[in-house]
């Protein structure tokens, strides 16, 4: 039809152009023109009608058909109209005269939908109850059917509900003319996907389908609808409300997270951050969770009832950048009056929820002015205090907030943070009782390391002593600098397999056994051997046994590393039991480690020990540790040996930097396992400091001897020491002469204190007594016991040395 040809049809009130069907017939009653609201109405296609005589869409009872030859002017009337389906439609039909482009006479007809058309025909015989059609109609789920131009042919009642539309408003319309565009988007790529496959699809949007509703989530099902020769004329449309299906898949989603990632470590404070993190933006605008202070330290929170409560803020998140609603920073205190919703909730371990405008919320504002003007500038209009409960006991405080989203909490939501706080609660009391053990363990094996080294002049030393923090625990490694008979001082490094507390304790027992057998003045590799049948006398005693809970086995099997140097012959004695090999470092910076036998660990008996012993320049460094510091995840063994020397030969102001860098080259931030370090810069004795005597085995050499020593100490200025050191020279030397055997050898060594050494060829230690009152002798040993800070007995190869040291007084050199 050419609308430019046709007349003017009258000056009435012209139907909608959107609803309305359109139809042009000529004189002779055929139809020549045919619109998509035509079609949209009737069903029929263009090509279904053309060429047709227009009396053929007359429905039942529509009287006689109307005269186009004849009639001039505007005709109109309500005559029922038959659908392709057979069916009656009601409408208002208008027909105005036009011309055609040759000037012939024609009508254009316009039929609109009546709100009320024609009664239904009666339901077939086999149908009980309602019409298809008024099934449609009365359905309560939205359901849509769409021409192939996605405009809207009909609409179920639960659409009508859903889109605020009535079925008339919505004829004709697409998608795009009544939802957002984000949804009608989606929807009529969808539509259009089922036109061009055949196939049903099924997707799900979000949105309000019209401006007053509530945002909610639709599952859309697009199906096609086929004619009698199968083609995909239509679709059909179902939106099913899952709003409610789809929060409880995110409350219980969020459950899940909550489950699979607080607790990831044993830090009390980077457990709660986790909660925080997840539930931010999933549930809550801003959180903050509060923790009593005692329980930072791995004690169980006792709180007040009086007064404000002061609580450590631990965690806090936001979904504005920078946490802005925040009071106070992670670490500080946080003060809540006793009336205020988180102290009541801490002090009846029960949740609340509330708007701003509650009571409680107002009068909390009231005394805390800062929080109520946080209140008002972020628009907070609802609030959640949770506790966090584990195992009977309060631990803290997570309080919930919205601002952002215009929904406040509800009861629903009130549940999930309460199920999210107890999860978080009894990871975050795992870490607490982690903590206090960890703690526990720590001072123990601190108690059980070396305090103060001792003074002695053979070596400086510098320590480091790194704990693991690997859920296993604390392992059982150390370290001791033990002072050895003539200016000797004996270096130990060794490692308790296993971890926790049985370790350090069996730790604390082989440090103790290694100081008594050094006082014995053992060799190396005897002082292993007696060590070695220890642990084997322990294990068999106590057992194995296996930490159920960590799973780990902590036999009693240790390795040791036992080095002793002498700064007066500046050689060094060192036998291992399953220990890696020291490292020297010369004075020209080169470094290596020493070949050494490692033997067997102790505890594994039956086997020898062999001990080596080389000659170390002055001013060395000697480089003693546990395995702890060369493996590693990162690397193996022999790189992390060959990492050690290549650190050991860079150049460091002082011992103590130079342990710092060992630490943090060679071990990650977290080490999986102990790390004892120590350090040795060797010194030597001059010769003028040490002075010897070969003595006779005349008793009348004791005489000489005394003599010598005088005129020595004079020379070293210790005058005011001659007296007690001549009387200890005295009866060592006349013990030697009359019950050893020759050579006799006197020396003398000033350092820190002044040590008198005799030696002579006897292994028969003198032993002390008390000496009854009739004896003529056994009061010697009772003087130099009495005279000396200390004495003792050493066994040598070829006889004995008994030695004393003597205090140097208060301002000699």
């Amino acid at each position: 039809m050419d609308m430019k040809n046709a007349g003017s049809p009258g000056h009435g009130r012209l139907p909608d152009p959107v609803t309305a069907a359109t139809a042009v017939v000529d004189a002779r009653g055929i139809v020549t023109g045919w619109s998509t609201g035509a079609q949209r109405l009737l069903g029929y296609a263009s090509e279904d009608v053309l060429g047709r005589p227009a009396a053929g869409l007359l429905g039942r009872g529509a009287g006689s058909p109307v005269d186009f030859s004849s009639a001039r002017e505007e005709w109109r009337g309500t005559p029922p109209l038959r659908h392709r389906d057979g069916h009656d439609v009601g409408a208002e039909v208008r027909a105005y005269p036009s011309l055609d482009r040759e000037g012939g006479a024609q009508w254009i007809v316009l039929a609109t939908p009546s709100r009320q058309g024609p009664p239904r025909p009666p339901p077939r015989p086999y149908e009980a109850g309602a019409s298809t059609e008024e099934a449609f109609a009365q359905c309560h789920l939205p359901v849509m059917i769409y021409d192939v131009e996605l405009r809207a042919v009909r609409g179920s009642a639960g659409a009508v509900r859903a889109l605020a539309l009535t079925e008339r408003q919505m004829r004709g319309r697409r998608v795009t003319d009544i939802l957002p565009p984000h949804m009608c988007t989606k929807v009529e790529e969808g539509m259009r996907r089922v036109f061009d496959t055949g196939r049903p699809e099924q997707f799900e949007v979000r949105g309000r389908p019209h401006p007053e509703a509530h945002g909610r989530y639709w599952a859309v099902t697009v199906s096609p609808v086929r004619n009698t020769a199968g083609d995909v004329h239509q679709v059909q449309l179902i939106a099913l409300d899952i709003t409610e299906l789809h929060l409880a898949r995110e409350r219980l989603a969020l459950l899940n997270d909550v489950s699979a990632q607080v607790g990831s470590t044993l830090d009390v404070t980077h457990t709660a951050q986790e909660m925080a993190d997840l539930a931010v933006g999933r549930l809550a605008d801003f959180i903050s969770v509060d923790l009593s202070d005692s329980l930072l330290r791995g004690f169980e929170p006792r709180p007040s009832g009086e007064g404000s409560i002061g609580l450590c803020r631990v965690a806090q998140q936001s979904v504005l950048p920078g946490v802005p609603e925040s009071l106070v920073q992670p670490g500080d205190v946080d003060y809540y009056p006793a009336s205020s919703p988180p102290a009541r909730c801490l002090l009846t371990g029960r949740s609340s929820l509330h708007s701003t405008l509650d009571e409680a919320i107002g009068g909390w504002q009231a005394v805390d002015p800062e929080r109520a003007a946080k209140v008002r500038s972020f628009g907070i209009h609802s609030i959640m205090v949770v506790p966090l409960r584990a195992r009977g006991i309060t631990l803290g405080v997570a309080v919930l907030v919205r601002h952002r989203r215009r929904h406040p909490f509800d009861d629903d939501d009130l549940l999930l943070a309460q199920e999210i706080a107890a999860r978080t609660a009894v990871a975050v009391d795992n870490a607490r009782r982690f903590t206090r053990e960890r703690t526990t363990a720590l001072a123990l094996q601190r108690s059980l390391l070396p305090q103060r080294i001792a003074d002695q002049d053979a070596v400086e030393v510098a320590h480091r002593y790194l704990p693991a923090r690997s859920q296993a625990g604390l392992g059982g490694d150390w370290f001791d600098v033990i002072p050895l008979s003539g200016a000797r001082v004996a270096l130990v490094v060794g490692d308790v397999v296993g971890h926790g507390l049985r370790a350090s304790a069996t730790m604390g027992r082989l440090r103790t056994a290694v100081r008594t057998l050094a006082d014995v003045d053992l060799p190396p590799d005897e002082l292993l051997v007696h060590l070695d049948d220890l642990i084997t006398r322990l294990r068999t005693e106590e057992g194995s046994t296996a930490d159920s809970e960590l799973d780990i086995v902590t036999d009693l099997i240790a390795t040791c590393l036992y080095v002793v140097y002498d700064p007066v012959s500046r050689r060094c004695t060192a036998a291992a039991a399953g220990h890696p090999p020291p490292a020297v470092v010369t004075p020209d910076g080169t470094a290596a480690f020493v070949e050494l036998s490692a033997g067997p660990p102790l505890g594994m008996g039956g086997l020898p020990f062999e001990a080596v012993e080389w000659e170390v320049p002055r001013g060395s460094l000697l480089a003693l540790y546990t395995d702890g510091l060369i493996e590693a995840a990162e690397h193996d063994l022999d790189k992390g040996m060959a990492l050690l020397l290549q650190r050991l030969e860079q150049p460091a102001h002082s011992l103590g930097a130079m342990c710092d860098d060992l630490v943090q080259t060679l071990l990650p931030a977290q080490p999986s396992d102990d790390v004892a370090l120590l350090l040795a810069r060797t010194r030597a004795l001059e010769p003028g400091r040490v002075a010897t005597w070969d003595l006779s085995s005349d008793p009348a050499a004791v005489a000489g001897a005394r003599g010598e020593v005088s005129r020595r100490l004079a020379d070293w200025g210790l005058d005011e020491a001659a007296f007690t050191t001549e009387l200890i020279v005295s009866e060592l030397v006349t013990n030697a002469i009359r019950y050893g055997g020759p050579p006799v050898q006197l020396r003398l060594i000033r350092g820190t204190a002044l040590i008198c050494e005799v030696t002579d060829s006897s292994s028969t230690a003198p032993h002390l007594r008390r000496a009854r009152m009739l004896d003529e002798g056994g009061r010697g040993l009772m003087l130099v016991a009495q005279l000396a800070d200390r004495w003792g007995t050493r066994h040598l190869p070829g006889g004995k040395a008994i030695w004393a040291e003597i205090g140097v007084p208060d301002g000699q050199p």
